[in-house]
């Protein structure tokens, strides 16, 4: 049979290792920045886009989407190639891919430090960057799903379907997650077309899954093809390979509740989010036996190789994170570890080790075969692996120490049956030593990343680039479109692309539905609350404020129904006080204390002055100041009209005349508050001696009450407070 010549296309494998690079430089500097404002809150005081919690999203979307990103772009190219012996379907998809990726991490390190987001996590980006992200991911899939038809050879190989399934899941995550109406169509700002309990169902049915299907499923495809290249041996089991993809993509999705358990979310989704992430182990530990026993035979090679090194820690990782992730979900183990640092423990052993260590090994196999020479330096990259192997043991196990240290001491009773530790503080100062070995921890696999560099640099000058490789295979034979005689269905589905893309997309598709749809269309689900009502254009704004600085980073809304939950923070939570939240605000983690019930709980003085220093109030907090929103500046209200028409589309029942008075009813609430605050003679004095220095500088003196610190202010006091006058009443 006469063979066809081609050329693999490898100047666009290159260019997203380079991003996946430079990236995983910049998102892990942010990221250790980030660690030491823990140690030194005031190291970026007073500059608001350097501050923790407009920094903290920086660096996750960095890590995950530029860093993890453009590798699983690089990997997914060059193995997709070689795999179905033909070059990418479009150059200029594959350029579209890749220079629209690296727009939408420039405007994510662009918008996030400016305070633009919808506050989710993981999902932070603005309304114009969720149409941008969805189209080039409609790219990338067009170009693999063009390459798979125009394939050379018949079967698609096991990393192809997971492949697949990354493009089908991440589409159906990414455009439902993220429907949202913007404000207008001039300004990064937009509303959740969801609120409250069903935005935290679809949020976390997104968040959950994002770590499946954008940090797990196309890992796994890599693990498939590198692994055993780097091994030169075979995949271990092929059998096991099938019940690994398909128990995992149709499980996974399920799994999303676990992160809202003993939340306001209705018993029957959490208890399904429960026993699907329980059995997701199976499929999980699976597929690192799978990775692991493909090593059966070369594991003296292992000393010597890092490349081989870096996998096997890799897959370790993901064997002990999927170990860790379903013992989690179990309710008693979820009431200890939620909202403490054993999470963030968690996600790190997955995001260091397993997406980490498998993107580094990857490159070290890669830029070689890519420049036609051999690594500049063996042990530097040994060094790399040992230097990163410390560091993930000095970041992961004092954040385990300080989340069990957190969450003993949270529930923890005098005999009288009040709270051993009363203030929240006592706990922070607690683990403090915790998160100067994470900053150590976090320092050193830097430092092992940019040993990499170095070499990488090193290794590209020694060699010569080849963008365009040549390869021939025969083409593609056509065969009866049936399954033949001996021919497995598996087997007859691997050359059958689109009934197997179709099919995934059903295994994947089958869980969202059965979960998201009840919530969405039975009432019953959240029980409304005659006393809760819309917040007011003040608070609308100061809403808006929170969000902006990322204050839902440390701190929660939502008050689970625990003894200890109650007798520090108030009555527990209930779900039909969140109906009016476009986006919700639950949180992920308590660096502070959960403000659901904090309304009316402190005077206006106390806000004021926490916000511009936390310590005059709470010493030893770690909390960074926020001394821009006292700036003499006037807060920008000609939105709030348009936010208000809005919310009446979202089903937020705002009059008219509501509308039509919300100026007045921000000045008028505002002026209420400027007043309380002259109850400090502190602030009389400072706030005269304000006028006086603005007027000697001559500028124009902003009232009080038109800066975003009262309204802020104005916020924080409203929280929770519609319940307690129920019972008051009652």
């Amino acid at each position: 049979m006469d063979k066809q010549q081609f050329y693999y296309d490898n100047k666009i494998v290159r260019n997203f290792l380079y991003a996946s690079i430079a990236f995983g430089v910049i998102g892990m500097l942010v990221g250790l920045l980030v660690a030491f404002l823990y140690l030194f809150p005031h190291l970026t005081d007073g500059i608001p886009w350097l501050s923790y919690g407009r920094l903290r999203p920086l660096h996750t979307n960095a890590v995950i989407f530029a860093f993890v990103g453009n590798g699983v772009f690089a990997g997914s190219y060059y193995s997709m190639q070689r795999l179905l012996k033909a070059r990418m379907y479009s150059d200029f998809l594959s350029k579209l891919n890749f220079w629209g990726w690296q727009l939408i991490i420039l405007g994510a390190a662009i918008t996030l430090p400016l305070g633009y987001t919808s506050s989710k996590e993981y999902a932070e980006l603005e309304w114009p960057f969720d149409i941008a992200i969805a189209i080039v991911w409609v790219a990338y899939g067009i170009n693999m799903i063009g390459t798979i038809i125009k394939r050379r050879e018949r079967h698609i190989y096991v990393a192809i379907w997971f492949y697949i399934a990354t493009f089908v899941a991440i589409a159906l995550l990414h455009i439902f997650n993220n429907l949202e109406i913007p404000v207008n169509f001039t300004t990064l700002k937009s509303y959740s077309v969801y609120a409250g309990v069903q935005d935290a169902l679809v949020q976390w049915w997104y968040g959950h899954n994002a770590v499946a299907f954008f940090l797990t499923t196309p890992i796994l495809g890599l693990m498939y093809y590198f692994v055993p290249k780097a091994a030169n041996r075979p995949v271990y089991s092929y059998r096991l390979s099938i019940i690994h993809f398909w128990s995992l993509i149709f499980i996974y999705i399920w799994a999303g509740p676990h992160h809202l358990l003993y939340s306001t979310l209705p018993d029957w989704a959490q208890n399904l989010g429960v026993v699907f992430s329980v059995m997701l182990i199976a499929p999980s530990w699976g597929g690192m036996i799978n990775g692991l026993l493909t090593l059966r035979g070369v594991w003296d090679k292992v000393r010597t190789d890092a490349v081989l090194k870096f996998y096997v820690v890799a897959i370790t990782g993901y064997g002990m994170s999927t170990f860790e992730g379903p013992m989690l979900s179990l309710k008693n183990v979820n009431a200890i570890a939620h909202f403490t640092d054993w999470i963030v423990a968690h996600v790190h052993v997955g995001t260091l080790a397993w997406n980490g260590f498998m993107t580094f090994g990857m490159v070290y196999w890669l830029i070689p075969r890519l420049t036609k020479t051999t690594l500049f330096s063996d042990k530097l990259a040994n060094f790399h692996f040992w230097i990163g192997t410390l560091g993930i043991i000095l970041y992961t196990l004092p954040m385990y120490v300080a989340g069990f240290t957190q969450a003993s001491m949270w529930k923890q009773f005098n005999p009288d049956g009040t709270l051993v530790y009363g203030n929240f503080l006592e706990t922070v100062t607690q683990i403090m030593p915790m998160y100067w070995m994470r900053a150590i921890g976090g320092t050193l696999y830097l430092i092992g990343l940019l040993v990499l560099v170095y070499n990488i640099i090193q290794t590209v000058r020694q060699g010569s680039p080849v963008e365009n490789e040549l390869a021939e295979a025969p083409a593609l034979v056509r065969i009866s479109p049936r399954q033949m005689k001996g021919e497995g269905w598996h087997a007859w589905l691997e050359r059958k692309p689109v009934q197997f893309t179709l099919l995934t997309t059903l295994a994947v598709a089958v869980g969202g539905i059965v979960q998201i749809v009840p919530m969405l269309v039975v009432k019953s689900n959240i029980p409304t609350i005659a006393a809760v009502k819309p917040y007011s254009p003040l608070e609308l704004q100061g809403r808006d404020l929170y969000i902006r600085e990322g204050c839902n980073n440390c701190h929660s809304q939502m008050i689970r129904p625990f003894r200890s939950e109650v007798e520090r923070y108030g009555d527990y939570s209930k779900s039909g006080e969140y109906v009016y939240d476009h986006p919700f605000l639950w949180g992920s983690k308590r660096t502070g204390p959960d403000l659901h019930r904090v309304g009316a709980k402190y005077n206006d003085n106390w806000h004021f002055n926490h916000m511009w220093d936390p310590r005059s109030t709470s010493p030893g907090s770690i909390m960074p100041g926020y001394k821009w929103m006292y700036d003499n500046k006037a807060m920008d209200n000609s939105l709030i009209e348009d936010k208000m028409k809005v919310m009446v589309t979202l089903g937020v029942p705002y009059s008219d005349s509501d509308i039509k008075n919300a100026l007045k009813s921000i000045d008028e609430q505002s002026s209420k508050i400027e007043k309380n605050l002259y109850n400090d003679p502190d602030f009389v004095k400072s706030y005269e001696d304000s006028k006086k220095n603005a007027a000697v500088k001559g500028e124009v003196f902003v009232p009080m009450k038109d800066r975003e610190i009262v309204a802020l202010i104005a916020y924080l006091q409203r929280l929770g407070t519609d319940v307690k006058v129920k019972n008051n009443n009652n």
